[in-house]
């Protein structure tokens, strides 16, 4: 299916690994180009460079998305590059596993930082290069924890919430530019993450059983961790000119954790 992608410009943040990554690899493969950023310069240019895309159609760069003048740098760069931005992946995050009398007050700024900055820093810097393209589209990779809270991710939930309750916002707003704003909301999502925390369990489970287990244990459905591929899927589905009328809208990727209606 040809999703009309095809040397359209589209900025990914946290490209270097797990969802981003996936996104810039399924982006270059439907004839995107692509500006990729992350904070390890070295790390982003191995990955991005282990996809074997053509150099001509990949810009690369460290950027801090909480900066707000280094997010705009970025921007500028890329419109250097290609001549313009016709589409934005906010997907930079991380969760803080901590219940709220576990959490310091300059973790709880952090989180808020990243969350809603490390949004809306790209999508301000550019927002204008949006508007001049005839199908302008960001889409902010979230978390089913925006909706459905855990206390043992206390403040993450929080300021995920703060972002889905921004994203609804920008649509609102960037609508009138001709800008659309959508969500993806994550649940377990297989990434490195959690290969770190299963080579620090004290399990003599091997990792599908082990993993299985936690999807069992967290209500899901399908009974197993998503995959990188299937949320960049997502992703990129919506930045696609084929979903034209769709702004304001989150999308779960959970396996069917999601227990609100």
């Amino acid at each position: 299916m040809d999703l009309k992608l095809a040397d359209r410009t589209v900025i990914v943040s946290g490209a270097s690994s797990g969802v981003g990554l996936a996104t810039v690899r399924l982006l270059l493969q439907e004839g995107a180009r692509v500006a990729g950023c992350a904070r390890d310069l070295g790390r982003l240019e191995d990955a991005v460079g282990g996809l074997g895309a053509d150099p001509d159609r990949v810009h690369l760069a460290s950027c801090d998305v909480t900066d707000r003048a280094a997010a705009e740098d970025f921007v500028a760069s890329t419109v250097g590059a290609f001549g313009g931005v016709d589409a934005l992946v906010c997907n930079a995050g991380r969760s803080l596993m901590a219940r709220l009398g576990e959490t310091e007050d300059d973790q709880i700024r952090e989180e808020l930082e990243l969350k809603i900055f490390g949004s809306w820093n790209l999508v301000r810097g550019a927002r204008s290069a949006l508007a001049k393209s005839d199908g302008g589209a960001v889409v902010n990779v979230n978390a089913i924890l925006s909706r459905q809270p855990e206390g043992r991710l206390a403040v993450t939930s929080a300021a995920r919430a703060a972002l889905l309750n921004l994203t609804h916002s920008m649509a609102t707003e960037l609508a009138a530019e001709g800008t659309r704003v959508n969500s993806v909301l994550l649940g377990l999502v297989d990434t490195g993450q959690w290969r770190r925390r299963f080579e620090a369990a004290d399990t003599d489970l091997d990792y599908d059983a082990w993993s299985a287990e936690i999807a069992a244990g967290r209500g899901i459905g399908l009974g197993r961790f998503g995959t990188a591929d299937e949320v960049a899927f997502q992703i990129v589905t919506l930045l696609s000119p084929l979903s034209g009328y769709t702004t304001g809208a989150s999308i779960d990727v959970g396996g069917g954790v999601g227990r609100y209606v």
